[in-house]
């Protein structure tokens, strides 16, 4: 007897099976015929998937777009300073209820696993006491992590330094930076230096917004990949954005791209974000907004898409859908054979919960029984669509369900319904 029985799904190898749920973990992967159920799901060949994960977001400013004003430049920088200003007025209780209210939409989106980045350039740390509630209040269907991130730069600001480690006695999980807002290169370098120091020290993965820029000459994943090394954090590392090295000349990309293979660094691209604030200096040609994706994964490099932002000082867009991202990404990266586009779904599920560190993730007996019944019969039809989450499982309870978004016709000898279903043929 299982609590839960999802029926004739299928999976992203393109196995059609059942999978039994019990106790919040999946207990079978197979035929399993008559057997019972408290609850059964008919998928009938409808795609079943791990749930998405995204490993790069700004949960303490989503949802504030127009707070206090718009960013009417679209850049960066006005990003940044108007986030400031809403720091400065800004409650508890407003970020608690932003962050909450996201949460519902990630949910519903399927997506069950979020690493947030929280400032720490704020004496009052209202933010990180915001988001530790959010933490624990969504703790039974989303895995949220949470990194101490001196977004205002940790020497820069006089005070992020403490802040930042306050932030982590308080309990935040991953050492966070920005070594490109610096002053000067030499300390965005001694910052990547000092934080990898206190990440090892305290046993803490590092997740460090690095080179978000068009300048060819940031080059602070140089240093992360180097301190990586020499401090034994492989695979606990991830450099956020890199979009200095759309600039980088192809020698010098030929040296770094070894490193950081080497170092095994986590790599997130935030396609819709760095496409929109990226290249804003150039006329013609313009830049893409985006690392070399490609190339990373060719390295065997782990490479996952973040979503970034929604509704806030620096993205006035977005709705929780990492299938969104992974086809933006899609888009700017050029990956568009069939291989390259599982790819990008993988780099929204799997490779996102490398980075991130999640244990009993996946589809197998044994895992945590979370998953996302999806309108498609495949990974790149659920990106071609960004398909219907028909059902949202989250440890062996169905937390969100919507209905299929067939059309209905009105068309002389044509059928009366319409589904934009149709499976690619691969060649």
């Amino acid at each position: 007897m299982f609590d839960l029985i999802v029926k004739g799904g299928t999976l992203p190898d393109g196995q059609m099976t059942d999978i039994g749920i019990t106790g919040g973990k999946i207990t079978a992967i197979d035929q399993l015929g008559n057997a019972q159920a408290g609850q059964i799901i008919e998928a009938s060949g409808d795609l079943v998937s791990p749930p998405f994960v995204d490993p790069h977001f700004h949960m303490d400013a989503t949802l504030s777009y127009g707070l206090p004003r718009i960013n009417a430049s679209g850049m960066l920088l006005e990003g940044i300073g108007l986030w400031g200003e809403l720091k400065k007025v800004m409650t508890q209780e407003d970020v608690v209820e932003r962050a909450l209210k996201y949460c519902d939409w990630a949910a519903s989106m399927g997506v069950l696993a979020i690493r947030s980045h929280v400032d720490t350039c704020d004496d009052r740390l209202l933010g990180v006491e915001a988001l530790i509630e959010v933490r624990d209040r969504v703790k039974d269907y989303i895995d949220l992590q949470l990194v101490a991130f001196p977004q205002d730069g940790f020497y820069r600001d006089p005070t992020a330094r403490e802040n930042t480690i306050r932030a982590l006695d308080m309990g935040v999980d991953v050492v966070g930076g920005i070594p490109h807002f610096e002053r000067t290169m030499a300390d965005g370098a001694a910052s990547v230096r000092e934080l990898c120091e206190i990440a090892a020290a305290r046993g803490l993965p590092v997740d460090m917004h690095c080179d978000e820029s068009d300048d060819p000459t940031s080059r602070h994943i140089e240093t992360l990949a180097f301190e990586t090394q020499r401090l034994g954090l492989q695979g606990r590392v991830a450099g956020s954005h890199l979009t200095s090295m759309h600039s980088m000349g192809n020698y010098y990309v030929s040296k770094l791209l070894p490193l950081i293979a080497e170092a095994d660094i986590n790599v997130i691209p935030n396609p819709l974000i760095n496409i929109v604030l990226q290249g804003r200096h150039d006329t013609y040609p313009k830049r893409r907004g985006l690392t070399r994706v490609k190339e990373m994964l060719a390295m065997g490099i782990n490479v996952g898409w973040g979503q970034d932002c929604v509704l806030d000082p620096w993205y006035s867009l977005g709705t929780a859908d990492m299938l969104d991202v992974a086809f933006m990404g899609l888009h700017v990266a050029q990956m568009t054979s069939p291989k390259d586009m599982r790819t990008c779904f993988d780099m929204v599920t799997m490779n996102n919960a490398r980075t991130m560190g999640l244990t009993d993730y996946g589809l197998y007996v044994g895992a945590k029984a979370s998953l996302v019944i999806l309108d498609a019969g495949d990974p790149v039809e659920a990106l071609r669509l960004r398909a219907t989450r028909l059902y949202v499982i989250s440890n062996g309870r169905v937390i969100s369900q919507t209905p299929r978004a067939n059309a209905s016709l009105s068309l002389p000898g044509r059928p009366q319904t319409s589904r934009r279903r149709h499976t690619l043929v691969e060649r």
